[in-house]
């Protein structure tokens, strides 16, 4: 079983629309509503994919029940803790004259999760470990968090003899690094302002020396970079794979916990995180991967150990 935290939930909301103008009256032409935030979307992935995994994460208001209707008709085994704040929502306007793959996004910040509410949650992660083979923690921290909270979760569950996986930015990383994650995955973007380092491998180095077991760095379509303490591998897709690229590293952590639920060495982990991450870019929403995608590079995906 993969538990995924995702302390920061939203309802997703998609319009489509002909065009976007600024300034201009829009008619939208469809509408499409789901569970969204990068814990949730790696639950998604990975119930897609037949493997077990439970999602947890702090909802309220009516948008907190329509985050748990949806990942109730989905099948997702989940386990929620309501709390008195509304759960956030993020638009995204999809133009039909855009480029294909790009939306104008609109982010709400989330409700401000306090120390009692944040202790709960905490508590119900804990309680939720235990036979646990991975806990992967994904995503912003919402507003009354500290830059801890995620450390908090990795030593929680190190407590309990189950791996972590980090998936944030920032000094909540660093915390996260230091508390001695076992693997961090920021992007490159995330990489350089966590690190201040524009080379992703001195960055990736760096966050190794705060702590962290392994570093895997998503490079979009350059692929990936991985640094741990068995040696340094990069990973690269044999095309570049046009589309939608917002779940791309929700579903390389998805892999990359499946990975270390098959104990499965890191050029393989690699291979699967690379291949999971094109299919999801290649997929309308995220969450999900385009399977044909997939079936064409899985076994076409090159690793080069450093």
């Amino acid at each position: 079983m993969i538990v995924t935290v995702t302390p920061n939930p939203a309802l997703d909301i998609s319009y489509r629309v002909e065009h976007v103008g600024i300034g201009a009256s829009h008619r939208v032409r469809s509408v499409h509503e789901r569970a969204g935030g990068k814990g949730l979307n790696v639950s998604r992935v990975l119930h897609d994919q037949g493997i077990a995994t439970l999602a947890t994460a702090p909802v309220g208001g009516a948008l907190g029940d329509a985050v748990r209707d949806d990942l109730t008709a989905a099948g997702i085994e989940h386990s929620l803790l309501p709390v008195s704040g509304p759960t956030r929502r993020t638009i995204a306007v999809v133009a039909d004259e855009g480029t294909p793959g790009e939306a104008t996004l609109f982010n709400e910040p989330g409700s401000h999760l306090g120390e009692a509410h944040w202790r709960r949650f905490r508590e119900l992660v804990a309680a939720r470990l235990d036979g646990a083979s991975a806990l992967v923690c994904s995503g912003s921290l919402p507003p009354g968090c500290t830059v801890d909270s995620y450390a908090e979760l990795v030593r929680d569950a190190h407590a309990r003899a189950v791996l972590a996986v980090v998936d944030t930015a920032g000094p909540a990383l660093l915390a996260a690094a230091e508390a001695g994650a076992d693997v961090v995955k920021p992007n490159a973007a995330e990489l350089r302002e966590t690190t201040g380092h524009d080379d992703p491998l001195a960055g990736a180095q760096q966050l190794r020396e705060r702590g962290a077991a392994a570093v895997v760095v998503s490079l979009g379509p350059d692929g990936m970079l991985t640094v741990t303490g068995e040696g340094v591998w990069r990973a690269a897709p044999p095309f570049a794979v046009s589309g939608n690229p917002t779940g791309a590293g929700d579903a390389a952590v998805a892999a990359l916990a499946a990975g270390i639920e098959r104990q499965e060495p890191w050029p393989d982990r690699l291979r699967r995180a690379v291949a999971w991450s094109a299919a999801a870019a290649a997929a309308p929403v995220a969450g999900e991967l385009d399977h044909r995608v997939f079936r064409d590079i899985a076994d076409r995906i090159e690793v080069e150990h450093l």
